[in-house]
């Protein structure tokens, strides 16, 4: 008779283990993590401002279609950018190879705008050999560094 009761507890365990199961939410699947960009020099701009030359230095990320538009979404429930109050949810910063920060965006609108990015000196001004962006994606605290890229063709 104990073997009986045994079986029957047994049984029972299962009979509600499965039943947990089948009422078990499933886990959500967490966000593909994002690749680090990949910078490059798209070209060399000569022009003039305030009556002095400047040299701009013109990139592109080869990968900017791997990140989500909504990664520069207008967010004016996060800090402002000086007096943008509708800046974008994530920032890009050019950093020289010492992480000297040379430019920054914090407007972008779109991935595609990852192909627009720059930074300026004035001309007669050697470059730094290699500079490198960094996505700051400031509603998950989120940061993508890329390669370093030339400054010369």
């Amino acid at each position: 008779m104990g073997h009986k009761k045994v079986v029957v507890a047994m049984i029972a365990c299962l009979l509600l283990a499965a039943a947990a199961s089948v009422n078990a939410q499933p886990t959500p699947t967490p966000p593909k993590p994002l690749p680090n960009p990949v910078l490059y020099l798209t070209g060399i701009e000569y022009y003039t401002a305030n009556g002095k030359d400047f040299t701009r230095y013109k990139y592109g990320v080869f990968n900017s279609t791997a990140y989500p538009d909504t990664l520069f979404a207008a967010s004016p429930t996060l800090p402002p950018c000086g007096t943008n109050t509708n800046s974008s949810r994530s920032w890009v910063d050019v950093f020289d190879s010492r992480s000297k920060r040379l430019y920054g965006f914090c407007a972008l609108r779109s991935a595609a705008d990852l192909n627009k990015i720059w930074f300026a000196l004035e001309t007669g001004v050697i470059p730094p050999s290699y500079v490198y962006i960094e996505i700051s994606d400031r509603s998950t605290n989120m940061k993508y560094k890329s390669n370093l890229a030339d400054t010369v063709q």
